[in-house]
Order: structure tokens, then C-alpha cells, then sequence
């Protein structure tokens, strides 16, 4: 499904034509549905790395753009080794480190700082490299009407139904056809989350094939 069977999709399960739901319109509710999508499920696909480098005498490290969530953060010193970072609030890090100009060490925290830079502690005092693994912020499908995303590829139900709710918010529609929307969303939610958390994250010759109880119908 492309953004323009998209938009198409919406205006005819809602039999509102672009008088209604504009160009405009549209695009505003389906960003709402993508990026609700994003907040409340991680999707495989979209986990990226990078690296940083530090610099000595320096407690902030740029973080990579369209950074949404953090998975982990490792350092990696001179000699190779490689050690996790532990993640703390930045007032623990003030408290912790009240000098960063004085105070200087191998980096043992980090936290978020503002939009573009963390904070780490000790402040390094040596040139480490800093892996990120992280979930990027995707493209919006709404860029253009031939527009596909990892969603409205192998997903498509559940960016349409988190559409439909998004709309029909919008257009003030009847309660119930948006509990109706939610409901459908949540259960596509749901069975998207086995894929992505479950089936994509095992191994089945180690953790076995995924199971499923079967109720079985008792004969009279």
C-alpha cells in the first residue's frame, strides 16, 4: 500500500471525498497514526548504529539524527575493550560529577543532555569511540503519493486502522465507529508485536517454533 491507497482507503471506508478530508488534512492524520505507531511498538526495521567519538576534556557527545529511542551504548577504549555505558538522569551526572572540567576518567554514564547532545561521566579524558544502537525516526509515507513505508508494506492493516481512528477523531464521527477502528487497531497491534518481539527475536533451534494454544472441541 502506497500513500495514494492510502488516502484513498480512508476517504472511502469513511464516504468523505477531498471536500472533506483534504490533502492537507490527510497527511497531518496519517503522520499522527505513524508516529503512534512508533511510540508504542519497535520495529526491526528500523534499528540502526553509530558511532561518536569523544574528545578529552569534553562531557558531551552529539547524537546521531532522527534518533527516537536508545537500545544501548557501548565505549570502546584504546586497548579495544569494550564496555556498556549505563544509562542515569543528568541530575544524577551533575551530582555525580560536579566538575566536569576537573573531574576526568573513562565515561561509566551517560544521559540525555538536550535534542542533539548527551552527557557522559566521568568527562573523558582520553579519545574513546561510543557505539549507539538506536531506533530512527523513519521517513513519513506522506512524502509523495507513491510512497511506501515498512509499515504500509507488511502492515498495512494496522497503519490503516490507526488512520481510521485518527479520522474519525477528525471528522467528530460516532463513538462507536472509532471504538470499532480502535479495537481493530489494537488487535493488529497485537499480532504485529508477536512478528516483530517474537518470531523476528528467536531463534527456533534454540528457543523452538512459537506455540500457540489450540483449544480442542470435546465430543459428546
Amino acid at each position: 500500500m502506497n500513500y495514494g491507497n492510502l488516502t484513498t482507503a480512508i476517504q472511502s471506508y469513511t464516504e468523505v471525498d477531498s471536500n472533506g478530508l483534504t490533502s492537507t488534512t490527510l497527511a497531518t492524520i496519517v503522520q499522527n497514526a505513524e508516529n503512534r505507531i512508533y511510540r508504542e511498538t519497535n520495529i526491526d526495521a528500523f534499528r540502526l548504529y553509530a558511532s561518536a567519538v569523544t574528545i578529552a576534556g569534553v562531557s558531551t557527545v552529539s547524537v546521531p539524527s532522527g534518533l527516537r529511542n536508545i537500545r544501548y551504548v557501548e565505549l570502546i577504549d584504546s586497548s579495544n575493550n569494550v564496555y556498556n555505558l549505563m544509562q542515569k538522569d543528568s541530575s544524577y551526572l551533575a551530582e555525580y560529577n560536579p566538575n566536569s572540567s576537573s573531574t576526568t576518567g573513562e565515561p561509566k554514564y551517560w544521559a540525555n543532555w538536550d535534542a542533539v547532545n548527551w552527557f557522559l561521566a566521568p568527562t573523558p579524558d582520553d579519545t574513546y569511540t561510543i557505539n549507539i544502537a538506536y531506533y530512527q525516526q523513519p521517513v513519513s509515507i506522506t512524502a509523495s503519493p507513491t510512497s511506501t513505508s515498512y509499515v504500509s508494506v507488511y502492515a498495512q492493516d494496522l497503519l490503516l486502522y490507526a488512520s481510521l481512528v485518527e479520522t474519525y477523531k477528525y471528522l467528530k464521527g460516532p463513538a462507536d465507529m472509532i471504538q470499532v477502528y480502535e479495537q481493530s487497531y489494537q488487535q493488529a497491534l497485537q499480532s504485529f508485536d508477536v512478528e516483530q518481539l517474537g518470531s523476528r527475536r528467536r531463534d527456533e533451534y534454540v528457543e523452538g517454533e512459537t506455540r500457540i494454544p489450540v483449544k480442542s472441541t470435546t465430543s459428546k
